[in-house]
């Protein structure tokens, strides 16, 4: 697979693997030597770049990465975040990003990960109670200390983004960013361009919407936190979002691919410095997403996912899980 560079200095592959669903969110946990095996099969098809965070779980996802890369852990890439309290001293789903929790929390995941260094370490979300230059400067000291290589940041704004980024350089911002969420492009995507800052989209398959195979009469499992956000729970939302579908299908049976992989190759196709990260637990599944990096997506292709104007409807959030996006 080919390579892109976050931040003009960490070469990934240029889909990754987000690792977070076979843990977490989206149901019961998935088998984990099933997971391994998926995991592994990545890497032999070229990816080198994973996703997980401690909060998933919490723990378990950072084990799982953990065991299944520890054999290849030297040619590949492993992000993984801090950013929550998850002792609950502060409260439940509390952020905590204080210096003292940030070491500790790192302490933790290198245990669980099976190795000496994070290749790219986030802060989860914004903790509006310590200032970002204070986090910046105690990952630069982990950095000095050879314990992590990169930071970055997840859901954060412009001026955060900034603060951040001088103190210590960001490598990367992670945000929601897919054709029914583009709202990155109206502040977030210039100022990645200025600043030299990669982005690696979750959700890029819109939390497995643009896949095609969600509709209004699809049932979550009661532990599916997709049951809390808007545009899943509401059925006249997820008609009306079939539009997306509906675009992407169209152009997809043109080009003998699927509307997952039209989707991802248009992510792709948006900036060099993108890489996403769809997850999945099928196999078929990783190899459809993977293949998207081979569909060459025309100058009038790309004009006719614009021109066709789609605005999503309802919220990609709950009101909770909103108020902790930092803008």
């Amino acid at each position: 697979m080919d390579q892109r560079t976050l931040g003009g200095s960490l070469a990934v592959s240029a889909i990754g693997l987000g690792c977070m669903g076979m843990s977490h969110g989206y149901g019961p946990p998935a088998d984990k030597q099933a997971m391994i095996a998926l995991i592994r099969s990545a890497v032999d098809r070229g990816v080198t770049f994973f996703d997980t965070a401690q909060v998933y779980g919490p723990f378990t996802n950072e084990e799982l990465v953990g065991e299944a890369l520890e054999p290849v852990r030297d040619q590949i890439v492993i992000a993984t975040k801090f950013g929550f309290d998850l002792d609950g001293a502060l409260g439940p789903g509390a952020l905590d990003s204080r210096p003292e929790t940030i070491r500790q929390s790192l302490e933790g995941s290198l245990k669980r990960l099976r190795t000496d260094r994070i290749d790219l370490l986030y802060q989860h979300r914004v903790d509006p109670d310590v200032p970002i230059e204070e986090v910046a400067g105690t990952v630069t000291e982990l950095i000095e200390e050879g314990k992590v290589r990169h930071f970055g940041l997840s859901e954060a704004g412009v001026q955060t983004i900034r603060r951040a980024h001088a103190v210590q350089p960001v490598t990367a911002l992670q945000t929601e960013y897919s054709l029914w969420w583009r709202e990155p492009e109206q502040a977030i995507l210039p100022t990645l361009e200025e600043l030299a800052i990669g982005l690696v989209p979750f959700s890029p398959l819109g939390k497995g919407f643009l896949t095609g195979t969600i509709d209004t009469t699809t049932e979550f499992s009661s532990d599916d936190f997709r049951n809390t956000v808007p545009r899943f729970a509401d059925r006249d939302t997820r008609q009306a979002n079939l539009a997306f579908v509906e675009l992407l299908t169209r152009i997809a049976e043109r080009k003998q691919a699927t509307p997952a992989q039209i989707a991802l190759a248009w992510l792709l196709h948006q900036k060099p410095w993108i890489v996403p990260i769809p997850g999945t637990t099928k196999p078929h599944r990783l190899r459809e997403n993977l293949a998207a990096a081979d569909v060459e997506l025309t100058p009038d292709e790309l004009r006719e996912i614009d021109d066709a104007q789609i605005e999503a409807e309802g919220e990609r959030y709950s009101e909770a899980a909103q108020r902790m996006i930092d803008r």
